[in-house]
């Protein structure tokens, strides 16, 4: 395990490099993000550990951060002071270019992953706004009416993205479809609605309501998304069949869950990040199940696998590496620590 310290700024999100394995980058806060300025550091893997390869000083917090998919220097920052900015690591501290239409806290910014022209954010202001990098204003508004924490691009179509909300709602949608009343809005999917019986799934009850903090879609199987939040609970959703609830419910964390990242190397494994100082692997039970001859996530399955716990605060993001061996992530939290490591040394602890 590699270690990288980033006082007196606290952790708020990591993300790989999709160009360069031995490249992180880390959006940071002061105070835990309450009140003060924010870092964004861009770390190197070198032989003698993690190295600080540069760094940008912002005057308010940074809680999320996503790679250019068009540039290999270029990455997006959100900011507690409602902007969203893109930096070049090649040249000087100052951002290339910066928006700064939300109203409130921008807690999420992704990157298109298909036609990599477009990026979007969320904002707590309750809306999502997507943007082209050399557009001088945004090219959409996309309303939740709630503050949205997560948003993201499909991993499979260009138009599609997704949303969660404090309003404990899974949202998609589809830019192709005709703006109207309902703002491209294609599907609005309760979370906490209790799921259907079937086999393996028994009646149950709904739950009350909690805030979704953190989604992700899955990167092999179109329409599979995972959500997370305050109630400790991950959930696996088919959107496809939006009507049948989650096909899986993986439960254990003691205290909400921050971040989630499907891995991208294979198809069922979860990663998590929670305000229980732990960052866990899952299985969502889709491989096992479609090695027993069933349809995946046909038997509400998902387990825990390992977890790790060497942070000793709020663990508020956690990131796969795209190259090498499956299973080298990152991981950062308010303890003012990057980790990396290997999910596999965890496995079954």
């Amino acid at each position: 395990m590699l270690e990288f310290n980033t006082q007196p700024f606290n952790g708020y999100g990591v993300k790989y490099s999709p160009y360069f394995d031995s490249r992180i980058a880390v959006a940071a806060s002061a105070n835990f993000g309450l009140v003060g300025n924010g870092r964004l550091y861009i770390l190197g893997l070198t032989p003698n550990g993690i190295v600080a390869e540069k760094w940008f000083d912002t005057q308010d917090g940074l809680f999320d951060l996503t790679w250019s998919e068009a540039h290999e220097n270029q990455i997006l920052t959100a900011s507690g002071d409602g902007s969203v900015k893109l930096f070049d690591i090649s040249l000087p501290e100052f951002p290339i270019a910066s928006w700064s239409e939300h109203a409130r806290e921008v807690f999420s910014v992704h990157w298109n992953l298909v036609s990599k022209e477009t990026f979007l954010s969320s904002s707590w202001d309750g809306c999502i706004k997507i943007w082209n990098p050399t557009a001088e204003s945004s090219i959409a508004t996309l309303p939740t009416h709630s503050c949205t924490y997560s948003a993201q691009f499909s991993p499979f179509s260009p138009s599609v993205l997704s949303a969660v909300s404090s309003d404990s709602h899974l949202r998609l949608f589809d830019l192709r479809t005709p703006a109207s009343a309902s703002n491209h809005l294609v599907l609005a999917l309760p979370i906490h609605a209790p799921p259907k019986a079937g086999p393996g799934i028994a009646p149950a009850q709904g739950v009350p309501p909690s805030e979704a903090l953190t989604h992700d879609w899955n990167k092999y199987r179109d329409g599979v998304i995972a959500t997370a939040g305050v109630d400790r609970a991950i959930r696996v959703f088919d959107i496809r069949a939006p009507g049948q609830g989650p096909r899986a419910v993986m439960q254990g964390h003691d205290y909400a869950v921050r971040r989630i990242s499907w891995s991208p190397h294979l198809p069922d494994l979860l990663l998590s990040a929670s305000y229980d100082m732990t960052c866990r692997i899952w299985t969502d039970g889709s491989n096992e199940e479609a090695l027993a001859g069933g349809e995946p996530l046909s038997f509400g399955g998902g387990k825990e696998m390992g977890r790790m716990g060497n942070h000793t605060e709020f663990v508020t993001g956690v990131d796969w590496c795209l190259f090498g061996a499956e299973g080298w992530c990152a991981s950062t939290g308010w303890d003012s620590r990057l980790m990396v490591w290997d999910v596999r040394a965890f496995m079954g602890s």
